[in-house]
């Protein structure tokens, strides 16, 4: 799988007890049903639970107009923390053993880090800050967060605005290209 479409993967959501209190429900956003469509006509949509391989995850599809291009089979721990069990993309579902851990348990915080790595496949990521957006007409103070994701010797760096119960309501790829939550 390309380095840049495994990034887009980690983005979804794009979880429980951190150092403080506990997270708000739905902290990183898992509702059957949920939509999320972007700038750049991509709409990320949650599907029903499912089991894969003994495992319970929560499928997430990327599509342009009605045509799926991949799904994201996401794992949510009892402890809050996501994780990217695999990639299914026509038809091919790409198992990754160990899994990625894309979000720790919540709440994120400013300095955070975590990482992982599954074969030749490594991420890691850091909560930067805080950083003030406005998406349309809504403003945020989203969690910015640097993930690198490492494959085969290629780098690639994107920038993720998270905002709790809400989602990912802009990230930028590693070209400088920005792309905004539309609805």
């Amino acid at each position: 799988m390309r380095v840049a479409a495994l990034l887009s993967s980690l983005l979804v959501l794009t979880c429980a007890p951190g150092a403080g209190a506990a997270p708000p429900s739905g902290y990183y956003p898992q509702k059957t049903g949920l939509r999320w469509t972007y700038s750049s006509g991509e709409t990320q949509e949650i599907g029903p639970p499912a089991v894969y391989k003994g495992v319970r995850v929560v499928p997430v599809a990327h599509q342009y107009g009605s045509t799926v291009y991949t799904q994201d089979l996401m794992e949510y721990r009892t402890d809050g923390s996501v994780w990217l069990r695999g990639v299914n993309a026509g038809g091919r579902v790409n198992w990754y053993t160990p899994p990625l851990n894309v979000y720790p348990p919540g709440p994120l915080t400013p300095g955070q880090t975590w990482s992982s790595s599954s074969g030749t496949l490594k991420s890691a990521s850091r909560v930067m800050g805080v950083e003030p957006v406005r998406v349309g007409s809504t403003a945020y103070n989203a969690l910015l967060i640097r993930t690198v994701l490492t494959s085969g010797g290629r780098q690639s760096i994107q920038l993720t605005y998270f905002v709790p119960t809400v989602g990912v309501v802009r990230y930028q790829t590693a070209d400088g290209s920005k792309i905004d939550l539309v609805k």
